[in-house]
């Protein structure tokens, strides 16, 4: 369903994204892991449109997606930190963003009544918490129904019920058929959600496999040990 080849990102001296190529299939949830500065954010946000690859092409359902917008109707993007206008009330900001689309579609609710979305709708974004904020950021990613999803560390600052609620909701995603890309520190989230993991280090991708092969090719059956061990092996090569 999408697909990078060749992906590369410089900032000044810095390269963020080095020769970066991947696909995510319908029907599949790839986790993007890595340390800080590995290059994550910037692989994400290239997906979305956010920051314009140097070199590269990225590809939605086989067509290219570069200086087209229209795609962005398939998209629900989540990021990492999401910044709306402080004085607006969680009910215009939906109103407003619902407007932007100015299509006819019908809307994935699930979140918006499980996360309580509902019961916040008048206050303003300003005041909300870190963890309301997220909830927000979550329904709206969720809410036009898209057929990919990109999730920016989707569990960071939500309480523990909430954090299930929406793994739970990413789960039913790939049995519909969607696809979706998320980047985690968490292990623990990678194991319950992913079928494959992509490693990234020094912006390029140092693993790009299940997670059974990770743990067939390592002889660990954690996660974490049979990822400490790739790198271990790996890296310096």
């Amino acid at each position: 369903m999408i697909e990078l080849k060749q992906i590369s990102k410089r900032f000044g001296r810095f390269q963020a994204l080095d020769r970066v190529s991947l696909k995510a299939a319908p029907g599949e949830v790839l986790a993007i892991m890595g340390p800080n500065g590995s290059g994550k954010s910037t692989l994400m946000k290239s997906l979305v449109g956010l920051v314009l690859p140097d070199s590269g092409e990225i590809r939605f359902k086989d067509r290219l997606i570069q200086s087209k917008s229209s795609w962005r109707h398939h998209l629900g993007y989540m990021p990492q930190i999401a910044r709306y206008p402080e004085n607006l009330t969680v009910a215009e900001l939906m109103a407003l963003i619902k407007d932007l689309r100015s299509l006819e579609e019908s809307l994935d609710l699930d979140l918006f009544h499980a996360l309580g979305i509902e019961e916040m709708e008048e206050k303003k974004l300003g005041a909300l918490s870190g963890g309301m904020r997220q909830k927000v950021n979550a329904t709206l990613a969720f809410l036009f129904a898209p057929d990919l999803l990109v999730l920016d560390e989707p569990t960071a600052s939500l309480d523990p019920l909430s954090s299930e609620t929406l793994k739970q909701k990413i789960l039913k995603q790939k049995q519909v058929g969607k696809s979706v890309l998320l980047s985690s520190h968490l292990i623990t989230e990678v194991e319950e959600l992913a079928d494959r993991l992509v490693y990234l280090l020094e912006g390029k991708i140092c693993f790009d496999d299940s997670l059974e092969s990770l743990r067939a090719q390592t002889g660990q059956n954690r996660l974490g040990a049979a990822l400490a061990e790739w790198v271990r092996v790996h890296a310096t090569q």
